[in-house]
């Protein structure tokens, strides 16, 4: 009998992996300024944490929130040691999308001002913007204060609207 149990948790977290496992890459991606490679690796390592603590899944209310809590601290964790400042030297793939646009020059130019942004205000842009969180919800995930996240989402959009410029609307509007 217990065995069945092991089964049917094992069962319900591959099909819960299934459903959010896209949702999760394409959030690890913006994190990764369009890094596909480390957005795996970072979904990756957010479904294997997530497996661990599955038998306990019945006290946490809301699992794909709790996922995403979880993929926002792995990165930052990872951004945090020192073999995270390295930047591979290839171009960026053109096959990220970005909001429902496939313009691949507003993506592009989105992904570079993501990738100038430091990992804590990018994760604040990210779950604020992207994942259209309230300031509480992006605080609980990153496991800072609210004034924290208000004020890192200030300047993250100060510093993409100093790094996007005016260009950012001619790249929006069709030639």
């Amino acid at each position: 009998m217990r065995r069945s149990r092991t089964w049917s948790r094992t069962d319900e977290f591959m099909e819960f992996a299934a459903a959010r496992a896209g949702h999760l890459h394409r959030s690890a991606c913006l994190l990764t300024s369009g890094d596909t490679h480390l957005a795996e690796d970072l979904v990756q390592e957010t479904l294997s944490r997530m497996y661990t603590v599955w038998g306990r899944m019945s006290r946490i209310d809301n699992p794909a929130a709790y996922a995403q809590t979880v993929l926002v601290r792995t990165f930052i964790t990872q951004r945090r040691r020192y073999s995270a400042t390295e930047h591979p030297l290839a171009e960026l793939p053109d096959t990220v999308a970005l909001g429902g646009t496939d313009d691949p020059a507003l993506r592009l130019a989105l992904l570079a001002a993501l990738r100038e942004l430091p990992p804590k205000d990018r994760a604040v842009v990210v779950l604020r913007y992207w994942e259209d969180r309230s300031v509480q919800e992006t605080a609980d995930a990153m496991n800072v204060s609210s004034a924290a996240v208000r004020t890192r989402s200030s300047r993250a959009l100060v510093k993409l609207r100093e790094r996007l410029g005016g260009g950012l609307t001619e790249l929006i509007t069709p030639a």
